[in-house]
């Protein structure tokens, strides 16, 4: 049994121990894993343009992305590499609402270089290393 001062050396000593683990791991997180999974060197002004774009028109608020967002329409992480680029414009830059499988999504009627920015935003998403998130379907079922 340990005694009272034991006890709080033991709880000092291992939160100490915990926090300075924790601070270790974080650092290497930030500088190191994080800039090399993101490819941050591709961050062009187009995708940041795309990810204003993105936000200011809470595209979160119906679509999910890298795992965030709502799930009534579709998850984007990897659009660009499924769909491709033809595809997401004519789905942004329509006139019409746009309406596949019942779930109908706003006509933004973006230009063409609103609609290339997030294109590029969603490209560039869709090239971050997320250990394989998310995953391939199993279609031999």
């Amino acid at each position: 049994m340990l005694s009272k001062s034991q006890a709080r050396a033991f709880f000092l000593g291992g939160t100490i121990v915990t926090f300075a683990i924790f601070l270790g791991l974080s650092w290497t997180s930030l500088t190191k894993e994080v800039p090399k999974r993101t490819h941050e060197e591709n961050i062009t002004p187009e995708v940041i343009r795309g990810k204003v774009i993105w936000e200011s028109n809470n595209c979160m608020g119906c679509h999910t992305i890298l795992g965030e967002g709502a799930y009534y329409a579709p998850e984007l992480t990897k659009v660009f590499e499924r769909r491709g680029e033809a595809y997401i414009k004519a789905a942004l830059m329509s006139k019409v609402p746009w309406a596949p499988r019942g779930r109908k999504m706003v006509a933004y009627g973006f230009s063409e270089k609103d609609a290339n920015d997030v294109v590029s935003f969603l490209k560039w998403i869709g090239e971050i290393d997320l250990n394989g998130f998310p995953p391939k379907p199993d279609l031999k079922q």
